[in-house]
């Protein structure tokens, strides 16, 4: 039997290849989203430690460095020397709460796979507009 190629089968081929390439540049996509979220994941992982060990050194040095300063005001000017050490670290405190809200807003979850979406329906509705 002889094959037909008449418009109805060129229809039908041609809603295939679109629905085929759909599901492949879904599955690409798919593919950079999850690449993603495990990157995103392991830097998580490895900020959270490292800012963790960080905070405690830190913590620790100021500790010593508050019982220098009382320690060598003790006699003279104990209440000062406490109050002075404990407003300037909640000064860094305040300062460093206030830095970690200005990253906290920058928008970086998912940057790739958004504007590789976004260059996606770009170029779809160029497509839609010359036909």
């Amino acid at each position: 039997m002889a094959e037909q190629n008449g418009p109805l089968e060129r229809l039908y081929g041609s809603a295939r290849n679109a629905l085929s390439s759909l599901i492949g540049a879904g599955e690409t996509r798919l593919r950079l989203l999850v690449i993603e979220l495990e990157e995103e994941r392991a830097r998580l992982v490895v900020m959270l430690l490292l800012s963790g060990i960080a905070m405690l050194l830190i913590a620790f040095g100021i500790g010593m460095l508050m019982l220098l300063i009382i320690v060598a005001f003790w006699e003279s000017h104990r209440l000062m020397a406490i109050g002075v050490s404990s407003g300037v670290l909640i000064v860094l405190g305040l300062l460093f709460a206030w830095r970690v809200k200005a990253i906290a807003k920058r928008p970086s979850f998912l940057k790739s796979t958004l504007q590789n979406l976004g260059e996606d329906r770009y170029h779809l509705e160029q497509r839609r507009e010359t036909s």
